[in-house]
């Protein structure tokens, strides 16, 4: 584990694309796609802004939601709004490369089994090992949807449904998260 520190989000951001940028272009030369789940949260904005300015084959980057709020796709409360309006409408990208949470189904949990169908498909069912999870973190200290009271060390679902007191959300579980080749903790305020 290791932490950059720079002195502006512009240098911090600048960091991150360089090596986001050597990451997707190592995969590229496998002929392999890169697996790159987003976070939601205002803390990513720029960092989302910036990266859809940057000179990045995105053709083969499959782009995932760390979390989402069980709301309609089109509330401003919804991450995958965040990210598509910040970032993913703005770059060249086909549509199959998007695998979001569809919160538009009548359960929470019936988006819960869809989303983990999903990415078990993705991974052709063998061990889920996403190539780069962005995690933001709420001023409460959660990360993705995990919160102490959720903490579930033990499953081995990759995702679930929890109720906080604003929202239902659906989030990556912890282990899931962990398995990932890189975590990057977008830490960009010097409050938290």
């Amino acid at each position: 584990m290791r932490s950059i520190i720079k002195k502006t989000e512009k240098q911090l951001i600048e960091e991150f694309i360089i090596e986001l940028k050597g990451r997707i272009k190592k995969k590229n030369n496998l002929k392999q796609n890169f697996s790159m789940v987003l976070t939601g949260g205002p803390s990513p904005i720029n960092l989302y802004k910036s990266l859809s300015k940057a000179k990045i084959n995105w053709s083969n980057v499959d782009f995932f939601i760390g979390d989402e709020r069980f709301v309609p796709s089109r509330s401003k409360y919804s991450n995958f709004r965040l990210a598509h309006k910040y970032l993913i409408k703005k770059i060249k990208i086909k549509k199959k490369n998007i695998y979001f949470i569809n919160t538009d189904k009548k359960k929470i949990i019936e988006s819960v089994i869809d989303y983990e169908k999903k990415i078990r498909k993705y991974f052709n069912n063998r061990k889920v090992s996403f190539d780069l999870i962005l995690l933001g973190m709420g001023i409460d200290g959660h990360i993705a949807s995990i919160f102490s009271k959720n903490l579930n060390l033990k499953t081995n679902k990759i995702c679930s449904a929890n109720t906080q007191k604003d929202f239902k959300r659906i989030t990556l579980n912890l282990r899931t998260i962990n398995n990932s080749k890189k975590i990057i903790l977008w830490l960009n305020n010097k409050n938290i």
